[in-house]
């Protein structure tokens, strides 16, 4: 029966038709603006993250771009040995000879700004047998040390960048030895001393221009000073009264200025693919006019100034203001150097050193060294 009800009810829907009523009430709609805002704030997000690795390559990329570095050693020598019956029979002197050499080559440069650090140094001892004779009046031969290379220099020049090979900066200097030196290898004793360390010792200080020049083959260097500054030291009293002044006027005094103008040249290339020969030269002058112009009773002539120097010291009470002083004269240093690398570790030096200051020695004062033996030499460019 409830079929029966469904199946009725859908037939009476198809067959009577059937009607709706529908109203539809006005709309009034505003047309308003309409502003969206957004309130949630907005983070970057970057996808690389920080490499401490990648910033340490960088760093050290950059510190490799701005330095230049350089340094080495080198230990040259000659051992002669005879026993005695080869002394008897052919002569022969049983003889150690030994040199050390040092050097050390950095430069800084960033954007302008250019400081270049230089430090030599060479020391060298030989043994020899030399006789002596007692008071007695015995001789004895004895293996005698005596230095024969004593040096050492440091240097440093801060410079700022004016033009393409030009800069413009300072250049300051010091020079000076190790150890002791002796009038002879048979007076080695404290009142025989003629040198130690700061007597002499020796500063320079420049301020001027310097041209590089940019090509290959000659790659020099060339710093004009218009004003420069020279100081000599002898700081050891006992050798000030033994006579060695070094162009000190009085042995009460320690050191010794003087200002004027000075020139340097640099020059060091190598040559071959390999760079197994290398040549390296300096010339430094200084003039100290400066001081010159204002000196009294000067003497250009050295005899001349002997004569004066022995009459105003046998007064009897000299006056210090009328003391003669010996004119300045152009002091002068020309070193070279020329290397040749058989093998990596050995090599074959020839040094030539030329230097003059007539305050000190009236001739010119040269040194000549040939020598062979291990060296190493580091660059990082």
């Amino acid at each position: 029966m409830k079929y029966f009800y469904l199946l009725a009810a859908a037939f009476a829907a198809s067959v009577w038709p059937a009607a709706a009523q529908i109203t539809v009430d006005a709309v009034d709609a505003r047309e308003e603006a309409v502003a969206f805002r957004n309130e949630i704030k907005s983070t970057p997000v970057e996808t690389e993250f920080f490499n401490r690795a990648k910033y340490r390559a960088e760093r050290a990329a950059i510190r490799r771009e701005r330095n230049f570095l350089e340094f080495g050693g080198g230990l040259q020598g000659t051992l002669t040995s005879y026993n005695d019956p080869w002394i008897e029979t052919s002569g022969g002197d049983n003889s150690i000879a030994m040199i050390a050499t040092a050097f050390l080559h950095h430069t800084f440069t960033k954007n302008l700004f250019t400081i270049e650090t230089k430090f030599e140094a060479k020391f060298g001892y030989n043994r020899m047998k030399v006789e002596t004779t007692s008071d007695d009046g015995s001789t004895s031969s004895d293996g005698i040390w005596f230095k024969n290379q004593d040096e050492f220099l440091i240097s440093t020049a801060p410079s700022f960048r004016m033009a393409r090979n030009w800069s413009y900066g300072s250049i300051l200097k010091f020079r000076s030895q190790f150890a002791n030196g002796y009038v002879s290898r048979t007076e080695q004793k404290v009142s025989d001393r003629k040198s130690t360390f700061l007597t002499p010792g020796y500063f320079d200080a420049s301020l001027g221009v310097t041209y590089k020049s940019p090509n290959a083959k000659w790659p020099f260097t060339v710093n004009l000073s218009p004003l420069a500054l020279s100081g000599t030291f002898v700081e050891n009293a006992a050798i000030r009264e033994n006579g060695y002044l070094y162009g000190l006027e009085d042995p009460a005094k320690t050191s010794k200025w003087e200002g004027g103008s000075s020139i340097q040249i640099d020059y060091d290339r190598t040559f071959g693919k390999r760079g197994v020969i290398r040549y390296r030269t300096t010339l430094f002058g200084f003039y100290g006019w400066i001081t010159s112009v204002g000196q009294r009773n000067k003497y250009s002539d050295y005899h001349a100034f002997v004569d004066a120097y022995e009459a105003w010291s046998s007064q009897e009470n000299p006056d210090a203001l009328d003391k003669p002083v010996l004119a300045i004269h152009p002091t002068v240093r020309w070193e070279n150097t020329i290397e040749i690398k058989a093998t990596r570790f050995l090599s074959t030096v020839l040094s030539f050193q030329l230097y003059y200051n007539r305050a000190q020695h009236l001739d010119v004062q040269t040194q000549t060294l040939l020598s062979v033996g291990l060296s190493y030499t580091f660059k990082n460019k």
